[in-house]
């Protein structure tokens, strides 16, 4: 497959976590595969750590945006970033060591065969996810049914953030009718892809919660997801995505 591999990672007050996972992706990885780190202006001094890395390790970039504008926005950022920059794909993921950059290998295999590949953490009728709380799990996956049973599309976990994407995804979606955010924001890429006819795969992870810093996730972004999997069904149903 032409064209190299980006990871995207934003970041919001993830001091505690960044420098680790950076060098623990440079240190995994080769020449094929850059970084690119969107911070919102963490107040936490985030975008100072990644900048020191970044004069010893060219594979890092990073762009600040002037304050905490959400995560559908930052990641959208990115795509453009890496569509401009000619990546061939083009990977999604957390700076909270939720996703083990252990998994981007597998990831980078499969996308081989598929046009977006999915991190999942409820394949096969099993759970992977470890510390969370019995609630976070239940919101999580009843999310998953939920959103399965309103558009039918065939993802075991539609709001997982671990992905790959190949650019030919994402030059086919109009990226400026993408407005959701969090939670709405994986489903509606994952939809938008799926009515496209591109070949989703799903591959197993462990997804384990965050040890240091705190969730980002808010009732905005649980309600949004809620309302957003019916506004993509109608859409679908006029013909409009």
């Amino acid at each position: 497959m032409s064209g190299r591999a980006l990871v995207i990672v934003p970041t919001y007050n993830e001091a505690d976590n960044v420098e680790n996972l950076l060098n623990a992706i440079l240190d995994r990885y080769g020449a094929e595969l850059d970084i690119l780190v969107i911070d919102d202006s963490s107040p936490d001094g985030t975008a100072s750590i990644v900048r020191r890395i970044k004069e010893r390790e060219p594979r890092v970039n990073l762009l600040v945006r002037p304050g905490k504008l959400g995560l559908g926005t930052a990641y959208l950022m990115g795509f453009r970033y890496a569509l401009d920059q000619g990546y061939g794909r083009i990977i999604e993921m957390d700076a909270d060591f939720s996703h083990d950059p252990a998994s981007i290998a597998t990831m980078l295999d499969a996308i081989k065969e598929a046009d977006l590949v999915i991190g999942s953490r409820y394949m096969n009728n099993t759970v992977n996810v470890v510390n969370w709380p019995l609630s976070r799990l239940i919101l999580s996956k009843g999310a998953s049914i939920y959103t399965r049973l309103i558009t039918g599309m065939p993802v075991s976990d539609p709001t997982g953030g671990f992905k790959c994407f190949r650019s030919e995804v994402l030059k086919a979606i109009d990226l400026e009718r993408v407005h959701s955010q969090g939670y709405s924001f994986q489903i509606e890429m994952n939809y938008r892809a799926w009515k496209k006819r591109f070949n989703i795969r799903e591959i197993p992870i462990v997804f384990v919660d965050r040890s240091v810093g705190k969730s980002k996730m808010t009732r905005k972004n649980i309600f949004e997801a809620a309302w957003m999997v019916w506004w993509l069904k109608i859409l679908s149903v006029l013909r409009l995505l």
